[in-house]
């Protein structure tokens, strides 16, 4: 995890470093940090992996860029498969393609969606920091950004708020879904 320069945050690209960046006291990767976060100072983008190699911020946000991409294109083509390929609901029973039926496909679906959206997660872990940064210093037009304990627990009270509103949702589909009349 990641905050952004002053460039970043400003929108003055032209005195950015972009292989700099201000480590955040909680990393989210299983990196550990072998510099100390003081405050503004700024850090080259590499932290020291458990097993004592180096890995580069820049590295990790590309290759979960590159999934998040390849993840969101698989996605769009099995929901299109389910869509229009298959007939619609029950009229698909007995229905193959390429071995997998109806009901395989829709699980296919829902396994590379909860994958995407758990990838997403991490992404936006990633770079809280910079999103707090923005929405402080952009949106809300706050002159000092919250420190690393209040940004976490912005980030941790979201997520409950997410996860409530979308199991609450989901509880009042499932007591008012209807039977077809027998």
């Amino acid at each position: 995890m990641y905050s952004s320069t002053a460039a970043d945050v400003t929108g003055d690209e032209k005195n950015e470093d972009p292989s700099s960046h201000r480590l955040s006291a909680a990393v989210y990767m299983p990196f550990q940090s072998k510099i100390s976060d003081q405050a503004g100072s700024l850090h080259k983008a590499e932290v020291e992996a458990t097993d004592g190699t180096r890995v580069s911020r820049t590295l990790v946000n590309f290759w979960l860029d590159a999934a998040l991409m390849l993840m969101f294109v698989g996605y769009a083509i099995i929901s299109a498969i389910v869509q229009f390929v298959f007939p619609p609901g029950v009229a698909a029973k007995g229905w193959l393609l390429w071995g997998m039926n109806y009901g395989q496909w829709c699980g296919l679906q829902f396994g590379v969606l909860s994958t995407l959206g758990f990838a997403i997660l991490v992404h936006v872990m990633l770079h809280w920091t910079w999103v707090c940064s923005v929405i402080s210093k952009k949106l809300l037009r706050l002159k000092e950004l919250p420190d690393d304990g209040i940004r976490t627990v912005y980030g941790v009270g979201l997520l409950i708020i997410l996860l409530v509103t979308s199991a609450t949702i989901v509880g009042i589909a499932i007591m008012t879904i209807q039977m077809p009349p027998q």
